[in-house]
């Protein structure tokens, strides 16, 4: 049987840990309790994170956000500055999984997992967010593009865990949009998701774009040649075509059971159509 232990502080954990080198940590579990049953994976221990209340909470900390990485999805959804100043991420979260997954499910599990297909990383991505990595010797900072390595992997070390992801609030008038493409309209996991920022000048033409797609390649894919062709230019249809092409071939994504990389592609260039159509812009088109 596989011992699991529930420590209630840092100190309590970093003692875990160093006794046991080989325990898996988990939080919400949604992803790790799954791959148990169906025999992927065979901890010799678990440590659950849940009851350490340095890993939760949600402050101010100068122009940046701390999210706790024990915060839950409901309990980022419900918390009005991530509604007010990250609608991008909150868009998301309403995405993911189902009312009982949100309540259990926790931002650093959603990270962690390292998932291409993860709700919350484009959104994360074009907000620039920082990571923080916590070991019982210290803590450092990552971005998250250096933090998630690939399908599954993160720059996490022997003994580490993700405590908290840093977020800096976009400047006021900054428009959010996120949308993904699923088998189903509801617990849908993710064939090609899109999440963008975009800020407009005074002529209303895109003085900073920050586009992340998800589900299309071995990590989040940014293209700078996507964001630079929109600079400068309203999100007109043909601006927007002429971006759609090149992110179709920007990405990189795969063949597997629920689509073909080809249909992946095509997806991928026409969220980005789509933006003409959203209310929202086209007051600045």
């Amino acid at each position: 049987m596989t011992a699991v232990f529930t420590p209630t502080s840092l100190d309590a954990l970093w003692q875990v840990l160093a006794a046991h080198p080989n325990a898996l940590p988990y939080a919400g579990g949604t992803d790790l309790l799954v791959k148990r049953r169906a025999g992927l994976i065979d901890p010799p221990a678990l440590v659950h994170l849940g009851r350490i209340p340095a890993l939760r909470g949600i402050r101010a900390e100068g122009d940046w956000l701390r999210l706790g990485a024990g915060c839950t999805h409901r309990e980022l959804l419900a918390e009005p500055r991530i509604r007010q100043a990250l609608p991008v991420l909150a868009q998301a979260l309403a995405t993911l999984g189902s009312p009982p997954i949100r309540a259990m499910g926790t931002l650093g599990g959603n990270l962690c997992t390292a998932s291409p297909a993860g709700d919350a990383l484009p959104p994360l991505y074009v907000l620039d967010a920082d990571t923080e990595i916590l070991g019982a010797g210290g803590s450092r900072r990552l971005p998250i593009r250096d933090f998630i390595r690939g399908p599954g992997q993160t720059a996490l070390g022997a003994g580490e865990i993700l405590s908290a992801v840093y977020v800096r609030t976009p400047p006021p008038g900054s428009w959010h949009h996120f949308e993904k493409v699923g088998l189903r309209n509801a617990l849908a996991c993710s064939l090609v998701s899109l999440a963008a920022l975009i800020r407009f000048d005074a002529e209303r033409r895109v003085a900073e774009a920050r586009l992340a797609w998800g589900s299309v390649g071995p990590t989040v894919i940014r293209c700078p040649a996507v964001e630079g062709r929109l600079l400068g230019e309203r999100l007109t249809p043909a601006v927007l075509a002429e971006a759609a092409q090149l992110a179709r071939q920007a990405v990189q994504p795969i063949d597997d059971l629920r689509a073909e990389a080809d249909y992946r592609r095509q997806v991928a260039g026409n969220l980005l159509l789509r933006l003409a159509g959203d209310t929202q812009v086209e007051r600045f088109s």
